[in-house]
């Protein structure tokens, strides 16, 4: 498998000197493509900051880390933020929905930044809700959804501009057991069809549903390991990705079909 994310001795120190705190301290990672990976960690482990760096969203203090070859500290703060776009598709706890549109309106929104036409985002971000089950809901606003209705929002957005990547960063937290079930499934069916998907977590219920474990404690890593009981038989997500989004090729103005 392509090596996709490679980190090394990464360490991010907050307060440095007698009251510093190593939130990650000398971190390696290596995650290829089509990995299925769980970050766990309890509070104060450093898995949030890792998400944090995995994202793009900080700097460490010192290390390396290369995304789909790229060396990222070397990056603009518009080269991040393509790079992020481009790359990574997020889902939080807290769904990170805009109050005041659409379930449309808001997947739509990376497709926007892409600079994506309005018939092609406006097809790809119907047919994301269809696939995660929210055909009836497109029209209704974040107020006047379940919490699970939420996160399958926020889900079809982050797959809508088909990124490599999905980082999902405690997506469950903020669901009942019958909404947590659904969005496993559809993790699962996301990587089923070829996406790398890592999970941050402090639940080990969680990990254990992904193919691949990471454990942190005091911002190392103490533990990496197969899960050779992981299952991916359900088919829901099975086409989350590629051009089954849309049919066609989705071009963004001034750059080539993106396929």
């Amino acid at each position: 498998m392509k090596e996709l994310i490679r980190i090394r001795d990464m360490y991010k120190i907050y307060n440095p000197g007698e009251d510093e705190v190593r939130a990650l301290d000398g971190v390696s990672l290596t995650i290829c493509e089509g990995e299925f990976v769980a970050i766990i960690g309890h509070s104060g482990s450093g898995k949030s900051t890792l998400m944090n760096m995995l994202g793009c969203l900080d700097i460490p203090t010192a290390g390396k880390y290369y995304l789909d070859g790229k060396d990222v500290l070397s990056m603009t703060d518009n080269e991040l933020s393509e790079i992020r776009n481009r790359t990574i598709g997020f889902i939080f706890q807290g769904f990170n929905l805009i109050q005041n549109l659409d379930a449309i309106g808001n997947v739509e929104l990376p497709l926007i930044y892409r600079g994506i036409d309005r018939k092609t985002r406006r097809l790809v971000s119907k047919k994301a809700l269809c696939m995660v089950g929210l055909e009836k809901r497109m029209k209704h606003r974040p107020s006047q959804m379940s919490g699970g209705q939420q996160q399958r929002v926020a889900v079809a957005r982050a797959i809508a501009a088909r990124p490599p990547v999905i980082l999902a960063d405690e997506p469950t937290g903020n669901l009942d057991s019958h909404s947590t079930a659904e969005i496993i499934q559809i993790l699962k069916g996301l990587h089923k069809a070829g996406k790398t998907v890592i999970v941050i977590t402090h639940d080990p219920d969680i990990a254990a549903q992904s193919r691949r474990v990471v454990r942190l404690e005091d911002g190392q890593i103490v533990e990496d390991y197969i899960n050779e009981d992981y299952t991916s038989d359900d088919d829901t997500g099975r086409n989350l990705a590629g051009k089954d989004l849309t049919g066609e090729a989705m071009t963004s103005k001034g750059e080539e079909a993106d396929v």
